[in-house]
């Protein structure tokens, strides 16, 4: 499979007076979270929640800031996230495409939604049983 990149929108999701920034978001399904470089950290003004432990593709452990309140938009879909502070690009991982309803699409090397669900995401929840309901 090639190198896909997205054109993705980033915002604070706690202070709509931020402009929101565009990026061209490397698209990763073999890295877990959103990594975002300083500079988009400083620019949408985000709060560094703790510092983690990522192992980077060299097989080496580092710790980062992981910040939070991320608004990330794409293709028409939104979720709100945490990221890795880390790199000089947006690389945009598996937990927030899977909570946008994203697949790659192999063929045409791009982000797709689900074609399952095209109107809007779904999750899963398939551990959850409301009252009443037979286990």
């Amino acid at each position: 499979m090639g190198i896909i990149y997205q054109h993705i929108r980033l915002a604070n999701f706690a202070r709509d007076d931020i402009e929101e920034i565009d990026a061209n978001a490397l698209v990763d399904s073999g890295a877990a979270e959103l990594c975002i470089p300083e500079f988009v950290v400083r620019q949408l003004q985000l709060k560094t929640l703790e510092e983690r432990k990522v192992r980077i593709a060299s097989g080496e452990l580092i710790t980062v800031p992981y910040v939070g309140g991320i608004r990330v938009a794409c293709i028409g879909r939104q979720t709100v996230t945490s990221a890795n502070v880390l790199g000089d690009r947006v690389l945009l991982g598996a937990i927030p495409m899977e909570a946008m309803d994203l697949f790659i699409h192999p063929r045409s090397l791009s982000l797709i939604p689900n074609p399952a669900s095209p109107d809007m995401p779904v999750s899963l929840a398939m551990g959850v049983r409301f009252p009443g309901q037979a286990a």
